[in-house]
């Protein structure tokens, strides 16, 4: 009988374990996810095309676009899915400045930059929002070369790598942490657990 105690004691305690575990890693995920945001200032340049002027780690994603005539607003979640998905268009056709150095070229010329759409994909606010796109970017040359091109000066584009690298680095350790102690869940888990509880 004793030993029928015991073995129903473990699986309780391994039960309760389990489930405090996968409660755990969904507050992980969810805190990982409130982390995952970029707040990014894109400037309206003199001769019309757009730039990043500042870019960093925040709770929600925002873009706020400063015109040239001194006025600046929240791009609305709208606006955003229209920019991502005429510049997958773009993509899909050859004609990103993106994806097309000879289009990037002529927007140089003409616009004194690239377009807002091709900016913003360019952000890291982009690559979160147009994650769907994929490949399409990620995998190809004359975006790796025209991003930090996008940025105001390369001191701000280094800014930003350095504070989301900071960002993504101090979220993993906090996760690491939580998971130490007791049957690696931490030692409050274990001290609120009743003698058969879960």
């Amino acid at each position: 009988m004793v030993g029928g105690l015991g073995a129903m004691l473990i699986v309780g305690l391994v039960g309760c374990e389990d489930k405090g575990q996968n409660q755990q890693q969904k507050a992980d995920a969810l805190n990982q996810g409130q982390k995952n945001g970029a707040f990014v200032i894109i400037e309206q340049t003199e001769a019309g095309g757009y730039t990043i002027v500042d870019e960093f780690p925040s709770k929600d994603t925002r873009i706020v676009l400063r015109m040239n005539d001194g006025t600046e607003r929240i791009l609305s979640q709208q606006e955003i899915d229209i920019l991502v998905k005429e510049e997958n268009v773009k993509i899909e056709n050859g004609t990103s400045e993106l994806t097309n150095p000879e289009q990037a070229s002529q927007s140089q010329v003409s616009n004194g930059g690239m377009g807002l759409g091709g900016v913003l994909m360019s952000s890291i606010a982009g690559a979160m929002i147009g994650s769907w796109i994929g490949g399409k970017l990620f995998n190809n040359q004359n975006y790796k070369n025209q991003r930090a091109a996008q940025y105001k000066s390369p001191s701000t584009y280094s800014r930003s790598k350095n504070s989301f690298s900071k960002a993504k680095a101090a979220s993993a350790k906090s996760a690491s942490s939580k998971k130490s102690g007791f049957f690696g869940g931490g030692k409050k888990s274990t001290a609120k657990r009743s003698f058969f509880g879960g």
